[in-house]
């Protein structure tokens, strides 16, 4: 086990302490939504690290390729889908970020069948950097509107924005790999 695959459980070990601060949050506690925010910036950050370090020091692993992908689906889409319960995102956007991971997932399965390793392209991570901002600056609205609903309005309207931006990403991103694998899905 290094360091950055155990980054990697530490972040997918998170998401739970996450979903229970914002539960808790929602009932009224402003310190649990300072705590849901706190965690879910330090999940995040881990998503920056560990695959630093990993590039840096030479510590890339299958686990590694496989996990670190998986723990940012886990730990975005369980923060969309507590949004939606709340009633604080139209589900929709969900639906269409959901959609999109299920899609490009399958598609990277498929090229690894056939020996094709399809990469990351800039629009993807630009999709998961908006989507983190979009849930911290939605959080941190969360977080701080009760203490200063007046101060706060512009994170509660910057988060919005960042969350149509990652909307956007999110079709551009899977259709440019769509695209790009095209010939594996035409192929027999």
């Amino acid at each position: 086990m290094n360091l950055p695959n155990l980054l990697t459980i530490i972040r997918m070990a998170l998401v739970p302490v996450f979903i229970v601060f914002f539960y808790f949050g929602q009932g009224g506690e402003q310190v649990y939504g300072i705590l849901a925010f706190a965690v879910f910036v330090i999940a995040s950050a881990t998503d920056a690290v560990d695959g630093h370090i990993a590039r840096k020091k030479g510590l890339i692993t299958n686990f590694g390729k496989l996990m670190d992908p998986l723990a940012d689906k886990v730990l975005t889409t369980s923060a969309f889908i507590v949004f939606v319960d709340a009633h604080i995102i139209p589900a929709w956007m969900v639906i269409v970020i959901l959609a999109r991971e299920f899609i490009i997932t399958g598609l990277r399965g498929v090229a690894a069948s056939e020996g094709v390793v399809i990469a990351a392209e800039l629009s993807g991570k630009l999709k998961t950097v908006f989507q983190m901002l979009a849930i911290c600056l939605i959080l941190l609205d969360l977080a701080m509107a009760q203490a200063a609903p007046g101060i706060w309005a512009f994170v509660s309207y910057a988060g919005i924005v960042c969350l149509w931006i990652a909307v956007a990403l999110t079709v551009y991103s899977g259709v440019e790999y769509l695209w790009k694998g095209r010939k594996l899905l035409a192929a027999k």
